[in-house]
C-alpha cells in the first residue's frame, strides 16, 4: 500500500473514531513542528504504529507531502524503523528534497536495530560518496556496530580511519563501538589497544573488553583488565558481576570466585537471573556442586535458564543420573524446558548411553517444535554417535537445515569412533566443500579416521599441510592420533621413534596407544619398555597393569602375571570388575562374568549353550591364551564362555524384536574372545550386534567388526 493510500484511510478511520486520537482533524494544520516531533517520538517509543499512521495521514492531507518539514521527515523515519517498517522509512528518505545527517542516522540506525547491518553499511557508501553532510559520532557509532555484527573488519578500520580524522574517536558512544567491532572481528590487541590509547571508559566499555576476551577464551588477559578496572575505582554493575564469574569459572578460580560471590552478597546490586546462573556455573565449572545445588536452593523464583545452569552443572562434573532426576523435578515444578536445556539432557544422555531415553527426548523436542535449533541438532548427533546408532546421527545431520564447525566435527568424530574411517573422511571433505572452516577438534576426528584404514601418507598429509594452511598449530591429541595410525599399519618401532623424537609432554593415553598395539601385534619387548614408561608417569594405571599381565599371559609367562599381579598387591591397586548392561524397556540390565544372579539366568546360559554349540559348527575355537590363569585349557574354555558381555548379547537375543540391533556398554576393554564370539553371533543370528567398550565401538554384522579387529 502507498503512503497515500493508507493515509486515505487512516483519516477516515480518524474521522470515524474522534476520540482515539487527541487532536480533532481541524487541529491538526495547528500543531508546531516541536508538538509534531515529540508525538512521533512518543509513538515510537511505545511502538504505537496506528497512531503514528494516523498523525501521518493528517500532515500529508494538511499540507504538500513534498513541504514537510526535515524535522518532521526525520520524525516519522524513525517511527517507522522503530515499528520495523522499513520499507516506509525508505520511501520518505527517497523522497525527501532535503536531508541532514540526522536523516541518515535515522535510516541507517532503523537498518540496524531491525537486523539489517548490510543495508546500513550500503547505505552509508552512498552517504559517503554522495557528499552529504559530515556523519556525527551516532551516525559512526551506527557503522561500527553494524561492522561488528558481519565482521565487516576491513570496512570496520576504515571507518576507524574516518573517526580518527575527525576527532570523534574521543566520544565514548564512537569509542565503545570501536571496541566492539575489532572484537568481534577477533582482533582483541587492536580493541584492547583502542581501549587503551583513547581516553575515558565507562562500565559498558569494561564490560564490552571482558565479553569479548571471554567469548574467545582469553580469561588472563580479561582478569588484566579486571584488575584495571578495579585500580580505577569504576563501580560494577551486575552485567561486571556475570563477566568477573565468567573468568571465574574459565580459570576455574574457586578462591576468587568465592570472594565475588560474596560481594555480591555484600552489596545492593541487581540480582537478577543471570547474576545467579553465573554464580552456579562458577561453583559447577570449579567442580563445587554441592556449593551450586545449595545456591540454586536459595532462590526464590528459579526459572527456566536457572533449572537448565544447576542441570548442566551436574551434567559437567559427570552426575548425568543426577541431571536427569533434577530435569523430572523441574517438570514437577512446573518449569518447561527450552531448546539448552533439551541440550544439556541429550549430551547426558549421550555420556550413559540410554539410547532409549535420548529417543524419547527427541520426541519431546519435535513435539516442542525445537528440532531444527542448531544446538539440539548437534546434541542429537552427539547422543546418537555415543549411543551406537550413528545411522540416526547421520539422519540427524542431514535433516538440520544449516550446519556450524560443531556440528560438522560430531559427524565426523562420530563416524571416526564407529571405525567408519571412509565415511568421516568424505564428510571432512564435504565440510570444505561447504567452506566451513575446520579447527583443532576437526582434526582430532580426521587423523582418528586416518588412523582406522592405516592411512599413514594421508595422516602426515593432513598433520603436515592442511593444519598449517589452516593455521591450527598440533597438539597432544593430534600427535596420538598419528601415534596411533603408525601401530595400526604395523610400524611400532617407527611410532616409538615418533615419540622420542618429537619433544613433547606425551601422557599416558599416548603411551598406552603403543601399548595397546605392542598387545595386538605380539611384541612382548617393545610393550614391556612402554609399560615401564607409563607406570612411571603414573604407577595407578590400572589399564597398564592389565595389559602387561595380558602380555604376559599370551606369552605364556605366567611368572611374568604372578609379579604383576604382586606388584598390583603392593601398591593396592584392584582391578575393576568387569561389567556389561543393555537396556530393555526402558530398564538397564547389568552382568558380570559367570552372573547368576538375574532372574533369568537359566534361560541365558541354554541360549548360550545353544550359540556355542553353532559358533563351533561355524569355526569358532575359544581362544584361551585371553585368560589369565595358569590352569588346563578345558577350564579356560570355561571361564571364557560366561563372560559379561556374552551373557548381555544372550540376553539381548532373547528381549528383542528379530532383526533389531542389540546396544551394549562395557567399562573395560572387550577381550579377544569376546570379540570373536560376537562377530560369529552376528552372522548366525542375522543380528546387528553393537558394543561400546572402553576404547570404542565396536558394530558387529554378518561376521565383522567395524574395527577392522584392531582395538
Amino acid at each position: 500500500m502507498s503512503i497515500t493510500e493508507f493515509a486515505v484511510k487512516a483519516q477516515s478511520f480518524l474521522i470515524k473514531n474522534p476520540s482515539f486520537f487527541a487532536y480533532k482533524p481541524s487541529q491538526i494544520s495547528y500543531l508546531s513542528v516541536e508538538n509534531t516531533r515529540k508525538l512521533l517520538k512518543l509513538f515510537a517509543d511505545t511502538k504505537n504504529l496506528i497512531l503514528g499512521k494516523i498523525l501521518h495521514a493528517q500532515l500529508i492531507t494538511s499540507i504538500q507531502p513534498t513541504r514537510l518539514n526535515v524535522i518532521q521527515a526525520n520524525s516519522l523515519i524513525h517511527l517507522y524503523a522503530k515499528c520495523g517498517e522499513l520499507s516506509i522509512s525508505r520511501q520518505l528518505f527517497d523522497r525527501m528534497p532535503e536531508r541532514n545527517v540526522v536523516s541518515w542516522n535515522s535510516l541507517l540506525a532503523g537498518y540496524f536495530q531491525n537486523g539489517l547491518p548490510l543495508e546500513a553499511l550500503n547505505l552509508f557508501k552512498i552517504m559517503h560518496s554522495s557528499g552529504s553532510p559530515r556523519p556525527n559520532k551516532y551516525v559512526f557509532a551506527t557503522i561500527l556496530w553494524s561492522c561488528s555484527d558481519v565482521r565487516a573488519l576491513e570496512q570496520g578500520e576504515q571507518c576507524h580511519s574516518y573517526v580518527l580524522k575527525s576527532g570523534l574517536v574521543y566520544q565514548l558512544y564512537v569509542k565503545n563501538a570501536l571496541v566492539q567491532m575489532y572484537l568481534r572481528s577477533s582482533v582483541e590487541v587492536a580493541a584492547l589497544e583502542a581501549m587503551k590509547d583513547v581516553p575515558g571508559s565507562d562500565v559498558f566499555t569494561y564490560n564490552l573488553v571482558i565479553n569479548g576476551l571471554l567469548e574467545h577464551e582469553y580469561f588472563s588477559e580479561a582478569l588484566e583488565v579486571l584488575d584495571d578496572m578495579a585500580n580505577g575505582s569504576m563501580a560494577w554493575d551486575h552485567i561486571t558481576y556475570v563477566s568477573v564469574l565468567g573468568i571465574c569459572s574459565g580459570l576455574k578460580d574457586l578462591k576468587l570466585g568465592m570472594q565475588v560471590h560474596n560481594r555480591v552478597l555484600r552489596t545492593n546490586i541487581k540480582f537478577d537471573a543471570f547474576v545467579a546462573c553465573a554464580i552456579i556455573d562458577m561453583y559447577g565449572k570449579c567442580g563445587k556442586i554441592f556449593s551450586a545445588r545449595n545456591a540454586f536452593n536459595r532462590l526464590q523464583d528459579r526459572n527456566v535458564v536457572l533449572w537448565t545452569a544447576i542441570i548442566s552443572a551436574y551434567s559437567q562434573n559427570g552426575l548425568f543420573e543426577d541431571a536427569l532426576n533434577l530435569f523430572a523435578e523441574m517438570q514437577i515444578e512446573g518449569i518447561e524446558p527450552n531448546e539448552l536445556t533439551y541440550a544439556v539432557m541429550l549430551n547426558s544422555c549421550a555420556e550413559l548411553s540410554i539410547l532409549r531415553h535420548g529417543d524419547t527426548l527427541n520426541a519431546r523436542v519435535v513435539k516442542s517444535g525445537y528440532k531444527d535449533y542448531l544446538a539440539i541438532g548437534n546434541a542429537l548427533i552427539h547422543m546418537y554417535a555415543r549411543s551406537g546408532s550413528i545411522a540416526d546421527a547421520h539422519q540427524v545431520f542431514s535433516d538440520l537445515p544449516y550446519h556450524d564447525t560443531v556440528t560438522w566435527n560430531s559427524m565426523i568424530s562420530g563416524y571416526a569412533h564407529h571405525g567408519l574411517g571412509r565415511e568421516a573422511l568424505l564428510t571432512f571433505q564435504e565440510m570444505l566443500a561447504a567452506e566451513e572452516i575446520p579447527d583443532y577438534v576437526t582434526f582430532v576426528g580426521v587423523l582418528s579416521a586416518c588412523g582406522h584404514l592405516g592411512l599413514v601418507d594421508d595422516g602426515f598429509y593432513h598433520l603436515n599441510q592442511l593444519m598449517k594452511m589452516f593455521r591450527i598449530t598440533p597438539g597432544l591429541e593430534h600427535y596420538t592420533c598419528i601415534v596411533g595410525l603408525l601401530c595400526r599399519a604395523g610400524l611400532l618401532h617407527e611410532a616409538e621413534t615418533f615419540m622420542k623424537s618429537n619433544h613433547i609432554e606425551w601422557d599416558v593415553v599416548a603411551w598406552r596407544t603403543l601399548l595397546s598395539a605392542c598387545h595386538i601385534h605380539r611384541n612382548f619387548n617393545l610393550g614391556k619398555r612402554v609399560a615401564e614408561v607409563i607406570l612411571n608417569l603414573n604407577p595407578g594405571d590400572v589399564g597398564t597393569y592389565i595389559l602387561l599381565s595380558n602380555m604376559y599371559a599370551k606369552a605364556r609367562r605366567w611368572d611374568g602375571v604372578v609379579s604383576v599381579r604382586k606388584l598390583m598387591r603392593g601398591r593396592d591397586i584392584k582391578k575393576e570388575p568387569g561389567a556389561s548392561w543393555i537396556q530393555i524397556k526402558n530398564k538397564t540390565h547389568v552382568f558380570v562374568a559367570d552372573d547368576k544372579k538375574h532372574e533369568d539366568s537359566n534361560q541365558i546360559y541354554d541360549k548360550l549353550a545353544e550359540l556355542l554349540s553353532k559358533m563351533k559348527q561355524l569355526g569358532y575355537a575359544p581362544d584361551v591364551t585371553t585368560v589369565l590363569h595358569d590352569v588346563e585349557d578345558e577350564q579356560k574354555e570355561e571361564y571364557l564362555i560366561y563372560h559379561s558381555e556374552k551373557l548381555a548379547i544372550a540376553f539381548g537375543l532373547m528381549n528383542t524384536p528379530s532383526r533389531a540391533p542389540i546396544h551394549i556398554i562395557k567399562n573395560l576393554r572387550m577381550c579377544d574372545d569376546c570379540h570373536a564370539a560376537a562377530k560369529f553371533i552376528s552372522k548366525i543370528t542375522e543380528r546387528k550386534i553393537i558394543v561400546r567398550d572402553a576404547n570404542r565401538f565396536h558394530c558387529f554384522d554378518a561376521g565383522t567388526c567395524s574395527c577392522g579387529d584392531y582395538w
